[in-house]
């Protein structure tokens, strides 16, 4: 199997940071720091296309695996997966890094986290880009106000089950995680065999399909309740949206210019959520041009 570090053309470090150890991969250098994250079911090896440009571009890009994922820590208990664990992971992955300037670059769960230490201001960040998924309380609206986008939603509610959406995404190495995210990319050449075997082993080791899971039974109950979350963003915010999303419809953007002061939003046609990896000339393009 290819290594996530080859495919990232990265090196591999592990970060200490708010109690647990990351898994980092690490290209360029410098005091500029891109931090990436990534979504669901996915790994850091999503951001395989970007990272090189970045690193070209003068950044110190960080392509984590979050907590539970790849070989960072996997906290077997359900609260270690909390809004608060998971945003403080990347407040003190900054302070680890000791940067200068803050890019903040989210994809998926790595977007919801990504506006949410914005949101609350957890560290300075200079930039943030998010790609295909919503403001949180853009999200929480859409979710309540219009049936579409509660259809579209479903999955999270089954991911609240016990044991049973664990058992599923794990068993046969992985191959119902594999099915679910080509059946949603809608085409064959978005994930190549070397990432999706890397994604496959990823969900089929031991406890990570719960951990992955537990993002959604915590984390995720807490964005849907959360309080805090509509002081606006100062950070000049770039919101890059596929416009073929299976689980988020476009209106979850509506408002996204209440909360956020210096927005900009780029909608791309025919691709769906997993934007990175479907479309990557075009979002490095884009993601380089605003940076």
């Amino acid at each position: 199997m290819t290594s996530a570090a080859t495919l990232l053309g990265a090196r591999r470090i592990i970060v200490p940071a708010n109690g647990i150890e990351f898994e980092v991969f690490e290209a360029g250098a410098g005091d500029r720091l891109a931090l990436l994250l990534h979504g669901f079911p996915q790994c850091a090896i999503m951001w395989r296309h970007l990272a090189g440009p970045l690193a070209a571009a003068g950044f110190r890009v960080w392509a984590v695996n979050q907590r539970g994922y790849g070989g960072t820590t996997r906290p077997a208990e359900k609260a270690a997966y909390s809004l608060e664990a998971l945003t403080t992971d990347v407040a003190g992955l900054i302070d680890a890094a000791r940067p200068a300037s803050v890019s903040l670059i989210g994809h998926d769960w790595g977007g919801f986290i990504a506006w949410v230490v914005a949101i609350r201001r957890l560290r300075p960040i200079d930039a943030l880009v998010v790609l295909n998924i919503p403001h949180p309380l853009c999200f929480r609206r859409a979710l309540e106000q219009e049936f579409g986008q509660k259809l579209k939603s479903a999955y999270a509610a089954f991911f609240q089950l016990p044991w049973l959406p664990d058992r599923l995404l794990s068993m046969r190495g992985g191959a119902f995680a594999e099915w679910l995210m080509r059946w949603s990319a809608g085409r064959e050449c978005v994930f190549p065999k070397e990432a999706m075997d890397i994604y496959c082993a990823n969900v089929a080791s031991p406890g990570a399909a719960t951990a992955m899971l537990n993002w959604y039974r915590a984390a995720g109950r807490e964005i849907l309740e959360a309080e805090d979350l509509d002081s606006p963003i100062n950070a000049p915010t770039f919101v890059v949206w596929g416009l073929r999303d299976a689980a988020l419809g476009e209106s979850c953007l509506d408002g996204t210019e209440r909360y956020v002061r210096d927005l900009r939003i780029e909608l791309l046609l025919g691709v769906s959520h997993w934007t990175p990896e479907e479309a990557p000339e075009r979002v490095n393009e884009l993601i380089l041009g605003f940076l």
